[in-house]
């Protein structure tokens, strides 16, 4: 049956395609684009001022959900209220698919650590069904394998909620984002206010469940995501040893590689490096690990990831055109919406092309500075 809803054309727009910018316009129809058109705009057009037509955005890892969650120390915001107040700023940021990364950490001394996944994957659930979300939401359960009750937490999960992604998280002291025990005890105690005697206990015991834990944990959480289609992604690898047991576990994703080398290697090995937009737009990584922009450079940055500040997503794809002038726009935006979307399995957006999902943004420039104008989901406008 012929849709009775008129077609959406975007016109008078350059269109950032996978590979090359194009004057002219984007049709849609029953929520997938049908035709990249260059000629004369049609009369019932929307005219785009000769703005930029981007694919939506993609984002694979961000944890920006629980800041609403917990605005303030021991402030704890109703879920539903949470989840809304995310995912409004998560499309006017332009991001039309998110993959909400919840925290699997049942440790209740890990300096307010504790996750709250069950609350929010249930939130995120409610407000689905009630088509109350404006991007298409996914669960990206960040898994801290160094802890006594993880992989019961995350079966319990999986049993209640559809998992997309998995993340192998170890944070223990002395490795990975925290080469040295002094680089955590003072980063966890400008998060905290917690005292010396505090921060003993917790390097302690995290280097005891660490010995007691980590390895079983991820050989179970490995084989649990293998069976259930789940993808895969390491987290803050630093050395070879670290990529080699990424390669072994069929990882695909390998987040904020902490080294040169580690991205090296894991690139080469053909997992997808990700990094932090934050990283990108700073000129650095706020922890001293290798910068995004030193992977762009070298040819190793498969994905950015907005992390921790959803607007960043899309001023680091125009931000990168302009640090590296060997890197096109097009180039750049395949970063935050093509490549995330294979590397998650989902081949139906990310590009604009005829037959795919209809996401699409609209971007002015103020400035050097990319301006979100109008968001739509599979031809849907949603902000």
């Amino acid at each position: 049956m012929a849709s009775s809803e008129p077609d959406l054309i975007l016109a008078n727009a350059r269109i950032v395609t996978a590979d090359a910018v194009v004057q002219g316009d984007v049709r849609v129809r029953d929520g997938r684009i049908v035709e990249i058109g260059t000629g004369a705009a049609p009369r019932d057009a929307l005219d785009c001022a000769g703005d930029y037509v981007l694919p939506g955005l993609v984002e694979l890892h961000t944890d920006h959900v629980e800041g609403h969650l917990s605005p303030r120390p021991k402030v704890r915001w109703n879920p539903m209220a949470a989840v809304l107040a995310h995912d409004a700023q998560i499309a006017a940021s332009g991001i039309t698919t998110v993959f909400d990364s919840l925290r699997v950490w049942p440790d209740k001394k890990a300096v307010g650590m504790d996750g709250d996944a069950p609350i929010l994957a249930e939130a995120l659930s409610t407000a689905r069904a009630a088509d109350a979300l404006r991007a298409d939401h996914q669960i990206h359960l960040r898994c801290e394998i160094p802890t006594d009750s993880v992989v019961e937490d995350v079966q319990a999960l999986m049993e209640r909620f559809e998992v997309r992604l998995i993340s192998l998280m170890d944070h223990t002291p002395g490795q990975r984002q925290f080469a040295s025990i002094e680089q955590f005890r003072s980063y966890y105690k400008k998060k905290s206010g917690i005292t010396d005697d505090e921060m003993d206990v917790i390097v302690a015991m995290r280097l005891d469940f660490h010995a007691r834990f980590a390895q079983e944990n991820r050989t179970r959480l490995v084989a649990l995501a293998q069976a259930r289609g789940v993808v895969l992604a390491s987290h803050d690898d630093g050395t070879p040893e670290h990529v080699e047991e990424a390669i072994a576990d069929e990882v695909a994703i390998a987040e904020f590689p902490t080294t040169l080398e580690a991205a090296r290697l894991s690139h080469a090995a053909g997992l997808r490096v990700l990094m932090g937009a934050p990283n990108m737009v700073r000129g650095g990584s706020h922890t001293g690990n290798v910068s995004a922009q030193e992977l762009a450079r070298n040819g190793l940055l498969d994905i950015l990831s907005s992390d921790y500040v959803p607007s960043s997503l899309l001023w680091s794809a125009f931000d990168l055109t302009r640090r590296e002038e060997a890197i096109s726009l097009p180039q750049a935006v395949r970063m935050v919406s093509r490549t995330p979307a294979e590397a998650a399995g989902l081949l139906d957006r990310g590009e604009i092309a005829p037959e795919r999902r209809a996401d699409l943004i609209r971007v002015g420039l103020a400035g050097d500075m990319p301006v979100v104008r109008g968001v739509w989901r599979e031809g849907r406008r949603v902000a």
